[in-house]
Parts: structure tokens; C-alpha cells; sequence
């Protein structure tokens, strides 16, 4: 009875351990997140770091130019006070001076506006509206960049699954043929030298594997810092069949592309903002020129303990004052402070105006190239295809002839090598057609989707 209860226990550990262990796998497999190219860049726009230093500038500006427009208002401030005086000193509810401890208590509210500054507050608002652009704009260009790097390397990560399956490929086929050689060379019908041949080849189809692996793993670490992953996480990229990708245009006219690009490529608008920017910068620093007409108005009033005779609240009603100020400020000399501001100003201008240009002219002669290698990405793909077939309709023939024992096994594996090679170089040509097309897309502003 006893061993019958043993061994039954001893089955259902076992069969708890397997249950557990087939969770374990279960959960390992749904460990290995798919990221689909929409998710990587809805992920890299959610969390990249770089898109939140941006956000937090933009934020700043906000700030200022909140704080520009509340320039515009009166300010309001309170002064209250208490003195004790010991000896002699002025009694200010008497002005005379008395020899004995006084305690006083004074204090009023004043506020200044002003009224006309040369229209520096209102150059100073509009210029912090501009910066709040540039920042906003700025923002835009990093996010527009990143989701460029990360279609990029998303594309470079499929690329280099493919060549790491050529590559394992190549492996299994060099070591057939070491296996051959080496038969061949135990009964006597090869030579040393076609054995050490053979071995090299294996070691240097191995080597190939690991360069192509290394690739790998460096472009899906590239796409997880995209994306503010834990580079430890485990994620399986999707392919996209790009054989359903029928629709890649690959004709462009360059000078179409960039009239349509200019007006929403955001290295230009940042450029532009930036420009607008600095002009308002020289009218901010000509109205240092004017006059400042400014508002004051105060009330106050006073106690002191020495006039034994009123009340404290008598006095502080008796003592009441109130005032009302016009001042103007004129500046006559400043040691050239303000005219060297100006200047300064006008300078910066000028240098943004010059950087403008540059960003337009950069975006032309980037969108040239980009026009050009697009085109050389159709021309290198349909010889790509040219080529496969022709080594396909080779290697069926090659296939027909070896199951009948008409040439041997070094021939066939050569001959699907020399295949496997086109199909992948094929397949490449076909990733960089889509990634040039992909790129027109992107200076025309329109989404880029697989």
C-alpha cells in the first residue's frame, strides 16, 4: 500500500514538473514581443528621451512667453515696517525730535505700470511667440528624425535576418562538402589540398555566420535604444512581405519633390522660425532707443507711540497718504550699449537669414541624391532579379542532372550557393528599393507605412 502511494506521488511530481516546465516554455514564448514597424515608431515617439528634452524646452518657452504678455500688467507691492529708536531721533508723527524710545509702525501699497517702453513689450511677446515656434518646430524635426532612424534600422534589422539565413545556409553547405572531401580523400580520390580547401571554406563560411549574427544583434539593439527598451528584453521583429509590395514608386522629378518638400520639411521651418526670430530680436533691441513713460500710484500711512494723544487707529487715519506719478525715463548716453545691441542684433539676423538659405539649399541637394538612389535601387533590383532567375533556371537544370547521377554533389551544392547568394541579393535590392522610396516619401511628408 505503501509503495502504491509512492509511486503515485511520485507521478504526480513528475507530472507537475512537466506542467510547470511547459509554463516555463509558454511564458518564455509570449516573452518574445513582435514589434511591427508602426509599433516601433508609436513606441520611440512615446518614450525616446530625446523627444521628452525637446518637450521640456518647448515647456520653458511656454513659460516666457506667458511671462511676456503678464509683463504687461501693473505690479503690486506691499512695504510694511516697525522701528524702535532709542535716544534722540525724529518723532515723524510731530517732526520734532524727541530724547526718549519710540516705537513707529509705517508701511502702503504702490503699484507702476508702464505705459510706453518704445513697444519693447510688445516686440518682447512676439518674440517669445517666435522662439515658442522654433521649439515647437524643433521638436518636430527630432521626432520626424527618429522615426526616419528607426524606419532605417527596422529595415537593416530585416536585412540582416536575411543575410544571417544565407549565411547559416552556407554554413550547412561548406560543412557537406568538407564531409565529402573528406570521404573522398580516406579512400584515396582526393588530396590534401582539396581537404585543407574545404576546411578553410567551413571556417570561413563560420566566421561570415558570426559577423552576420553580430550585425543582428547590433541593429536590434540600435531599434530597442530607439525605443527606450531594456536591451535584455526578448522581441521578435515582423517581416513584412515584400512581396505584395507592388506599389514602390521609384520615378520622381527632383525639382517636384522639393517645391512640395520645402513647405513641410522641418530642418526649413526650424530655419525660417529662426530667421523671424532674430528679426524680432533687432526690434527688441532698437525700442532700448525710446523713452519709458511709466504709472506709479501709492498709499500709505504711519503710527508712532510717542504722540500719546491719538489713538492708534486715529492715526493711521490721520496720517493716510496717498500719491499718483507720472515718470518718464530718457536715455541720452548709455555708452553705446544700446546701438552695440542693435548691431549685435542685426548680426544675428543676418546669420540666420544665411542659415536658412543653407537648409534649403541642403534639403535640394539632398532630395537630388535621394532622387538618384532611388533610381539606382530600381535598376540594381531588377538586375537582381535578372540574375536570380537566370541562377535559378541554371540550378534546375543542375538539380535535373544530378538526381540522375550525371554530376556530383560539389556541382549541386555549388550551383544552389551561387542561388541562394542571387535570392538574397535579390531580396536586399528589394529592402533598398522600398527604403529610397520610403525616403521621398518622408521629405514629401507623407506617412511612411510597410
Amino acid at each position: 500500500m505503501n509503495l502504491n502511494i509512492s509511486y503515485i506521488n511520485n507521478k504526480g511530481f513528475l507530472g507537475l514538473l512537466v506542467c510547470t516546465m511547459l509554463l516555463m516554455g509558454s511564458f518564455k514564448a509570449k516573452a518574445q514581443e513582435v514589434i511591427t514597424l508602426q509599433k516601433a515608431v508609436d513606441r520611440t515617439l512615446e518614450r525616446n528621451l530625446t523627444i521628452k528634452n525637446a518637450q521640456l524646452n518647448e515647456a520653458l518657452d511656454v513659460e516666457n512667453y506667458n511671462q511676456a504678455k503678464n509683463n504687461r500688467l501693473p505690479n503690486l507691492m506691499a512695504n510694511p515696517q516697525a522701528t524702535l529708536n532709542f535716544g534722540r531721533g525724529l518723532d515723524v508723527s510731530s517732526y520734532q525730535y524727541v530724547n526718549q524710545r519710540v516705537f513707529g509702525i509705517n508701511g502702503g501699497i504702490s503699484s507702476q505700470v508702464s505705459l510706453y517702453q518704445g513697444g519693447l513689450l510688445k516686440n518682447q511677446i512676439l518674440q517669445n511667440k517666435l522662439q515658442l515656434d522654433v521649439d515647437k518646430s524643433s521638436t518636430a524635426k527630432v521626432k520626424n528624425d527618429l522615426v526616419l532612424n528607426v524606419i532605417t534600422t527596422y529595415l537593416s534589422v530585416l536585412s540582416n535576418q536575411d543575410l544571417l539565413t544565407a549565411a547559416t545556409q552556407q554554413v550547412d553547405i561548406s560543412k557537406q562538402t568538407l564531409d565529402r572531401a573528406q570521404k573522398t580523400f580516406d579512400v584515396g580520390n582526393g588530396t590534401l589540398a582539396d581537404l585543407s580547401q574545404a576546411k578553410a571554406t567551413v571556417s570561413t563560411s563560420e566566421l561570415n555566420q558570426t559577423t552576420a549574427q553580430n550585425q543582428l544583434d547590433i541593429s536590434i539593439l540600435t531599434l530597442k535604444q530607439y525605443m527606450e527598451m531594456d536591451p535584455k528584453t526578448a522581441i521578435t521583429v515582423e517581416k513584412p512581405d515584400v512581396s505584395k509590395l507592388t506599389d514602390v514608386k521609384s520615378v520622381f522629378d527632383a525639382q517636384t519633390v522639393f517645391e512640395s518638400s520645402v513647405i513641410v520639411n522641418p530642418d526649413v521651418r526650424l530655419a525660417e522660425l529662426q530667421k523671424q526670430t532674430a528679426f524680432q530680436g533687432t526690434k527688441v533691441a532698437r525700442s532700448y532707443y525710446y523713452p519709458t513713460v511709466s504709472l506709479q500710484g501709492s498709499l500709505g500711512s504711519y503710527y508712532s507711540d510717542a504722540n500719546r494723544l491719538a489713538l492708534f487707529g486715529d492715526q493711521l487715519s490721520n496720517n493716510f497718504t496717498q500719491g499718483l506719478a507720472l515718470g518718464v525715463q530718457i536715455p541720452i548716453f548709455g555708452r553705446f550699449a544700446t546701438r552695440t545691441n542693435v548691431r549685435k542684433a542685426n548680426i544675428n539676423y543676418q546669420i540666420a537669414d544665411v542659415n536658412a538659405q543653407i537648409a534649403k539649399n541642403n534639403l535640394n541637394k539632398t532630395i537630388n541624391q535621394a532622387v538618384l538612389d532611388v533610381r539606382a535601387a530600381e535598376k540594381k533590383y531588377q538586375s537582381a532579379k535578372q540574375t536570380y532567375q537566370s541562377n535559378k533556371d541554371s540550378y534546375d537544370v543542375v538539380q535535373q542532372r544530378y538526381n540522375v547521377g550525371l554530376i556530383n554533389s560539389l556541382d549541386y551544392n555549388t550551383s544552389l550557393t551561387t542561388l541562394n547568394k542571387s535570392e538574397f541579393d535579390m531580396i536586399q535590392a528589394k529592402y533598398e528599393l522600398i527604403f529610397r522610396s520610403k525616403i521621398i516619401d518622408y521629405y514629401l511628408g507623407n506617412p511612411i507605412t510597410l
